[in-house]
């Protein structure tokens, strides 16, 4: 099958790379190169990389509703567009060219979680379970009817792990979905909007820790956070991210503990911070400039810790 291919982080790489050994990719279509990093230089997505060193086409246009955009397409005569991640919204005019329909490897579990984070959300929610769906897209935000699903259990993965095997998981649901398209033998499912829920963009500082929030909310903020929207705080003075941690369950600890909303502590080799409710214990986190490390090796080198000490929000 002719296949056009619109995404951009390395969940769509996952995708393409497995839809090019199996189908006629005839070009992809990426975000145009952004500026990351310290040294502010242009940086190509991971799709892009992936797509030059395949020898596919590449085009990254800066909208999609330029008619001379939509002209390119037109002449690649794709039998399908395959989205994923891809980071805009499709108009009319290409939703309606290809012979088999535009399809998108959407991360939830539809209706559940449309829209652009599905994955954090997910963990957000305290949902058991994430998933992926292939989607006939149409013209409302993530409305369509889908094909196929594929699940696995969230437990204590974080948002960089479950976007690996989702993408795995919607890598391979892509490639049942054409095979079913092309033999005529696809059913489509119909969603319902009244179990809809939208997992609006994550924003910058959205995971940032605060003392007076609840023990389950930051726990959650952690295991939904990533190198682009780390959780941040700052404990006796020195700036970190957090990227594991657990509630504090027992009574007698917490009770041992008596940590109140900003208070840090190293106690019996743990580090734990006092939130609004209920303490959390800090599994691993990576102080600015240094590598990352266990609760109880950062407290091990702060001694003003071992005796108590203040952990505040950090706003950068």
């Amino acid at each position: 099958m002719r296949i056009v291919f619109m995404g951009t982080p390395e969940f769509s790489a996952t995708i393409l790379e497995n839809l090019i050994g199996h189908h006629e990719v005839v070009a992809v279509f990426t975000r145009p190169d952004a500026v990351r990093g310290r040294g502010n230089k242009l940086v190509a997505s991971p799709v892009k990389l992936l797509a030059e060193e395949a020898g596919v086409p590449v085009f990254t246009p800066r909208s999609l509703h330029d008619s001379q955009v939509i002209s390119d397409l037109a002449l690649l005569s794709p039998d399908a567009i395959c989205v994923a991640a891809y980071g805009a919204i499709l108009p009319q005019e290409i939703l309606d060219l290809p012979r088999y329909g535009c399809l998108n490897v959407h991360a939830s579990r539809l209706p559940a979680w449309r829209g652009a984070a599905p994955i954090e959300h997910a963990i957000l929610a305290g949902d058991a379970e994430a998933g992926v769906c292939i989607m006939r897209m149409e013209a409302g935000m993530d409305t369509g009817d889908y094909c196929i699903v594929r699940t696995t259990e969230i437990g204590n993965k974080n948002t960089t792990e479950l976007t690996a095997e989702l993408a795995d998981l919607g890598s391979s649901a892509l490639l049942t979905a054409l095979s079913l398209i092309e033999q005529g033998t696809v059913e489509w499912t119909k969603q319902d909007d009244f179990f809809a829920t939208y997992a609006d963009k994550i924003v910058k500082g959205q995971f940032f820790l605060k003392s007076d929030a609840s023990a389950v909310d930051t726990v959650r903020n952690i295991q939904a956070s990533s190198a682009a929207h780390p959780a941040r705080a700052i404990i006796a003075g020195r700036p970190v991210t957090v990227t594991s941690a657990a509630r504090v369950t027992s009574r007698l600890l917490r009770a041992d503990l008596a940590l109140e909303a900003g208070q840090a502590i190293l106690h019996q080799k743990k580090l734990y911070l006092g939130m609004g409710d209920q303490p959390i214990e800090v599994l691993e986190l990576k102080p600015d400039g240094k590598r990352e490390m266990t609760g109880a090796q950062f407290a091990a080198g702060v001694p003003s810790i071992k005796q108590g000490a203040v952990w505040e929000a950090c706003d950068v």
